[in-house]
């Protein structure tokens, strides 16, 4: 497939999902006869802090620059030495990707690196699993911490969730998943048993990915490993800190608030809700709603706006480091680009 053609095909699925993402938000508000959603919102907008929103932004930009530093921490150690540059733009395009296809940002981010500093994509990406190791566990501790504040609240959230169903479908779902694993297994097993050269590049493959992932075990600074997961996560804070003061409906909330809508975005993430509605975009709002007395209206406007105005931010510089790396690649194709040690 010619490169100009993937790349009109890559935008055309791009857009497809951003109006799908839309139209999924949009089910969730309700208006009044005679009052038009797009006018709701158009007067949502109107009405919002833009320096609150700019600011949003230039925090998100400034924790990927800092995401990207230590990425570059987490790939010294196996022996590659990427550019600052280089992780930035495609940790970038991950995230681009990720809007599309979810997950498969953290792929495309190591061969993203992979086509500008030539670092190996299986070490690359055991450094990127280590590093969602290390974003799950502080998930879990700022999940924690907003129980801790809000714990009567979010539990009687919780129990108001369409999470329960027939325990029997539970558990034959997983029955049904642990058997499709265990037999995976069988064949993965039996196929390297028979076949030397394809163990062999198992092995191999296998033993770069643990290099890359034992790579935190080997930082020379873990000190400042901690001190820049630290600065990642506070940047989130303060991210949606600004966003809640960008609207006059949530801008009088507590820091308990921002706590809580990170959990309440957790459990989006784990509940599967009925009629393919974005569990995010009805979690949040209800959140709102039944935690801190938000008009279910405003709630769901200022979800939509977030996170439209979020997106569009990957999607400018996600789009933006995607022609740069083009760029590069094409300005150095007919040279020889040595591995970075």
């Amino acid at each position: 497939m010619p490169s100009r053609l993937k790349s009109v095909l890559q935008y055309v699925v791009i857009l497809g999902v951003t109006v799908l993402l839309i139209y999924l938000s949009l089910r969730g508000l309700k208006v009044t006869n005679g009052e038009n959603k797009w006018e709701y919102l158009k007067d949502t907008w109107n009405g919002s802090h833009k320096g609150w929103l700019a600011a949003m932004a230039i925090l998100s930009i400034m924790s990927h620059v800092v995401r990207a530093e230590r990425w570059r921490m987490l790939l010294a150690p196996v022996g590659f030495n990427a550019r600052l540059s280089s992780s930035f733009l495609s940790l970038m395009v991950g995230y681009l990707v990720n809007l599309v296809i979810p997950r498969g940002g953290e792929i495309s981010r190591s061969y993203n690196l992979y086509k500008l500093d030539k670092i190996p994509v299986v070490e690359s990406f055991g450094t990127v699993v280590i590093e969602r190791i290390v974003d799950l566990i502080c998930l879990v501790m700022v999940i924690a911490i907003s129980f801790l504040f809000e714990s009567k609240k979010l539990f009687e959230f919780i129990s108001t969730l369409p999470i329960s169903g027939p325990g029997s479908s539970k558990v034959q779902m997983i029955l049904v998943s642990i058997s499709a694993l265990a037999i995976i297994t069988l064949l993965v097993y039996f196929l390297l048993k028979r076949n030397k050269r394809i163990n062999q590049t198992f092995r191999k493959i296998w033993t770069s990915f643990k290099d890359g992932m034992l790579s935190i075990f080997r930082l020379e600074k873990k000190g400042l490993f901690t001190f820049y997961t630290a600065v990642i996560w506070g940047l989130y804070f303060a991210m949606s800190y600004s966003v809640l003061n960008a609207f006059p409906a949530t801008s009088g909330l507590s820091f308990n608030a921002v706590f809580s809508l990170f959990a309440i975005g957790a459990i989006a993430m784990a509940v599967p809700l009925p009629g393919g509605t974005g569990s995010y975009h009805v979690l949040v709002p209800q959140g709102l709603f039944f935690l801190y007395n938000i008009p279910l209206n405003d709630a769901v406007a200022f979800t939509f706006i977030f996170h439209g105005w979020q997106t569009a931010v990957y999607v400018v510089f996600g789009a933006l480091s995607l022609i740069i790396t083009s760029l590069i690649v094409r300005k150095y194709s007919a040279q020889s680009i040595p591995i970075r040690r």
